[in-house]
């Protein structure tokens, strides 16, 4: 899930909003508000990308609450594991934090199945 919401985030944070606010050339005409190509495709991307990453990040909360929960894991790794889905880029190394943890301290039993 780390994954996904994570891409979803690079390419809403870095394409979508600078295309809609017009942020990569400013005083493009094609950038305007409500016209050209640039403007819709990041008006686009913000609506549904903004839509889906959302709803997958709600449940990115869900499931690593689950797991830290599962996994005992104290406070502070589970908050920062929760919080780095907010950031662009960190998502991917919360999901290598986490995967490495789990693989260590479940390694043996993770292996039996």
């Amino acid at each position: 899930m780390a994954s996904i919401v994570g891409v979803l985030l690079v390419v809403l944070v870095l394409v979508g909003l600078p295309l809609h606010y017009g942020y990569l050339i400013s005083d493009a005409a094609f950038l305007a508000e409500g016209t050209g190509d640039g403007w819709k495709l990041g008006s686009d991307i913000s609506a549904y990308l903004g839509v889906a990453h959302g709803w997958l990040y709600m449940i990115f909360l869900i499931a690593a609450f689950l797991l830290s929960r599962k996994a005992e894991w104290d406070t502070p790794f589970t908050l920062v594991t929760l919080a780095c889905g907010t950031v662009p880029i960190l998502s991917f190394w919360a999901e290598h934090r986490a995967t490495k943890r789990v693989r260590e301290e479940f390694g043996e039993e993770l292996a039996a199945h």
